[in-house]
C-alpha cells in the first residue's frame, strides 16, 4: 500500500490519538483535534484555529487545524468542516455525529483500550493506517520496554497498598492500564480498576498511596480537602503524607505518554529510590492555583 491508499487528512477527537500519530511522526496528517489534544502536544497548538468559517490556508495536511469538540460532544457539521479522509475517536463518542460521518464516506477508527495490551494494539492499528507499521513496532517495543526496566527496578522494593482515582465526584478508580502501571511501579493496587468506589470502603483497606488524577484536572486537584471531605486522615497515606496529583494527562491518556505517568507513580511508591518526578504533586505541596506572587 502506497500513497492515496493510506489517510492524509486525520480528525482526532481523543488525546491519546493525537499523542500516537506524534510518536509515530505522522502529526502533519492531523487536520483537526480537540482542545485536549493540544494540551497534551504542544506541536499541535502553533496552527490550531476555531473559526469553520475561514478557509484553510492550505490544502497541505497539517497546515492549519480545527480544534473541534471531543469525542462525546463532538458534531458531524465541525468535524466535516476540517475534510479528513479518517476520523478517530474513543468511547464514548457521540453516535449520531459518527454516523453522520460514515453516511459521507469517512472512514472511521473508534478506541476503547482497558488494558495496556489495548493500547500496544491501537498504535499497532493507528501505525498502520498511516503506513508507519515499522515505526509503531518500535514505538510498542519501547514502551514495553521501559514498563519493564521500572519493574526490574521495584521487584526487590516493599510493595505498598495504592489506591488511584480518576475522578471525585463520585470516586471513580483508575483504569486497569494504570492499575498494570501501579504493579510495574512496585505497588499493589486495591480494590476493581475502573468502577465507582466509595470512600468508606477504600479507607477500610487502608492505602499506603492515594494518587488522584482527575480527567480534566491537570494538577490542581484539591488532595487535603479531600482527605478531609471523605475522612480519610486515619489512612497510613495521609498519616504519612503519602497522598499525591498526578497530572490528568500522564495517566487518564492510554498512549506512550503512559511512560511518564508510570515514573510519577515511582517516585509517589518509592519516593527514596525514585525522587521527584514531573507531574507528581504531594499533599504538603501548595497547588498552581494557590500559589501567593
Amino acid at each position: 500500500m502506497t500513497g492515496s491508499r493510506y489517510p492524509l487528512r486525520i480528525a482526532c477527537l481523543q488525546p491519546s490519538a493525537t499523542v500516537i500519530l506524534a510518536s509515530l511522526g505522522q502529526l502533519d496528517r492531523v487536520v483537526a483535534c480537540t482542545k485536549y489534544c493540544a494540551a497534551v502536544v504542544p506541536e499541535v497548538r502553533g496552527e490550531a484555529r476555531t473559526d469553520m468559517r475561514t478557509p484553510l490556508r492550505s490544502k497541505a495536511p497539517g497546515a492549519s487545524r480545527f480544534i473541534v469538540a471531543d469525542s462525546w460532544t463532538s458534531k458531524a457539521s465541525e468535524i466535516l468542516a476540517a475534510r479528513p479522509d479518517l476520523v478517530i475517536a474513543a468511547v464514548p463518542y457521540q453516535e449520531a455525529a459518527i454516523a453522520e460521518i460514515l453516511k459521507a464516506g469517512i472512514r472511521f477508527l473508534g478506541l476503547a483500550p482497558r488494558t495496556l495490551d489495548d493500547i500496544y494494539t491501537d498504535i499497532a492499528l493507528i501505525s498502520a493506517c498511516v503506513g508507519a507499521a515499522e515505526r509503531g513496532v518500535k514505538v510498542i517495543s519501547d514502551m514495553q520496554a521501559a514498563i519493564e526496566d521500572v519493574r526490574r527496578q521495584t521487584a526487590s522494593l516493599p510493595r505498598k497498598r495504592v489506591f488511584a482515582e480518576e475522578w471525585g465526584k463520585p470516586i471513580m478508580a483508575s483504569q486497569p492500564w494504570v492499575a498494570e502501571l501501579v504493579q510495574a511501579a512496585g505497588g499493589d493496587f486495591i480494590g476493581k480498576p475502573g468502577v465507582q468506589r466509595s470512600a468508606e470502603e477504600i479507607a477500610r483497606q487502608d492505602p499506603e498511596v492515594i494518587v488522584a488524577a482527575w480527567c480534566g484536572a491537570g494538577d490542581r486537584v484539591p488532595l487535603a480537602k479531600i482527605v478531609a471531605e471523605r475522612n480519610w486522615a486515619d489512612t497510613a497515606a495521609a498519616r504519612d503524607s503519602r497522598v499525591y496529583c498526578i497530572s490528568d494527562e500522564l495517566l487518564n491518556t492510554p498512549a506512550p505518554t503512559l511512560l511518564s505517568g508510570l515514573r510519577a507513580l515511582a517516585g509517589a511508591i518509592h519516593p527514596d529510590v525514585f525522587g521527584p518526578q514531573p507531574g507528581l504533586r504531594s499533599v504538603t505541596q501548595v497547588p498552581p492555583t494557590q500559589t501567593t506572587r
